[in-house]
């Protein structure tokens, strides 16, 4: 079967024409892009990924296919899908179907056989920008109007959008040792599961919950996950962490959850040029000199200085990790609270591992230890 012409115009008006991938129709988002060489469908999946076309830096997409074990939430979330060279076929035992006929049956509007590559180094240049996909009208100027009319993300409050309607549970696979409250913002199946391997129990919540919600749960300690938007938003999640805060309850944030936590110790937060996304972004752990290998999938950060602790109303807090590309805040630790967080993947869905002993990390500051 032929496949559809379909064009991508940028904002500025770059226009890039190719083939029609996934469904025929249109679609647009912010046009991101990430560097992993594996794991799209845990790309595709990452709620993270609410309302962003990604652009696919490695050259050859879908060899795998799609299977029914590794998808991070009910559904794919990428509002577009853009890749250079897709798999004509599928070659993996654990497939069930191929990702193109995944990305049609979810509605994914798509574009293949384009320059990724010039189109990642543009969006490196001009910096992470609005986009439209169309298999379905190819007036490059028709569509340059509607893309300037759809929302930015800056401004953009999508966490109630991806966040779990009712709380559900994970139990611990074997000895139950601790109880933990998840505030959902977007989070991705392997986190329970990472703490459910270390004897927790997860209560994952809607992020919209008060601290009175999460204290009920009768949880040991709160973790808060990943999610899309803009951290700015936050101000109700950010009131619910300041008052677990004075509680002293011990917190474990990532991504979006560090993003909130930093706002919570009252510091400020930014738009990066063009984000971090991939699985093979280098970190430094600040208080070892050690480097890691992380995942990464976020386009705003944490605004605190390097050289210093910034005194907060809950004692001082200081940068623990930061990125080796860019010197942007990776990590924060609270030096007088029972909190840290990291603005990475630990879960490591699909990998790298280095960042595991994070969760370690949360185990010991539940024994009393970190």
């Amino acid at each position: 079967m032929t496949a559809s012409p379909a064009i991508l115009v940028l904002e500025d008006g770059r226009t890039f024409v190719g083939e029609s991938y996934g469904a025929v129709g249109e679609t647009f988002g912010e046009a991101v892009f990430s560097t992993g060489m594996t794991g799209y469908q845990e790309t595709l999946t990452d709620p993270s990924y609410h309302r962003q076309v990604v652009v696919q830096t490695a050259p050859h997409i879908g060899n795998t296919g799609v299977n029914d074990e590794d998808g991070e939430s009910r559904r794919i979330w990428v509002a577009g899908y853009v890749v250079r060279d897709p798999s004509r076929r599928s070659s993996s035992w654990r497939a069930k179907r191929s990702l193109d006929d995944e990305l049609s049956a979810q509605g994914i509007v798509g574009i293949s056989g384009i320059d990724t590559r010039a189109l990642t180094r543009h969006l490196r240049e001009r910096g992470a920008m609005r986009c439209g996909v169309s298999s379905v009208a190819t007036d490059r100027d028709a569509l340059l109007d509607r893309v300037l009319a759809s929302p930015p993300m800056t401004g953009a409050d999508l966490s109630a959008e991806v966040t779990t309607p009712e709380p559900y549970v994970v139990d611990a696979l074997g000895e139950k040792r601790f109880t933990v409250a998840s505030l959902d913002f977007g989070i991705k199946t392997m986190t329970p599961h990472r703490m459910a391997e270390r004897g927790i129990t997860s209560h994952v919540l809607p992020c919209t919950v008060s601290a009175e919600d999460v204290l009920a749960t009768g949880a040991d300690a709160v973790f808060l996950a990943n999610g899309p938007g803009d951290p700015a938003t936050a101000d109700d999640a950010v009131a619910t962490v300041r008052e677990l805060l004075r509680r002293d309850v011990p917190i474990f944030g990532i991504c979006f959850g560090n993003q909130v936590l930093g706002r919570a110790f009252g510091l400020g937060t930014y738009k990066l040029g063009y984000g971090h996304r991939g699985i093979n972004q280098p970190v430094q752990d600040r208080a070892t000199g050690k480097v890691e290998i992380t995942a990464h999938n976020h386009g705003f950060a944490v605004d605190a200085p390097l050289d210093r602790a910034t005194e907060t109303e809950f004692g001082a807090v200081e940068v623990s990790h930061v990125c080796l590309n860019d010197g942007v805040v990776e990590g924060l630790r609270a030096k007088d609270a029972r909190a840290f967080s990291v603005q990475y993947h630990p879960e490591a869905a699909a990998g790298p591992h280095d960042a595991a002993y994070l969760f370690d990390r949360f185990v010991e500051l539940l024994e009393g230890r970190g």
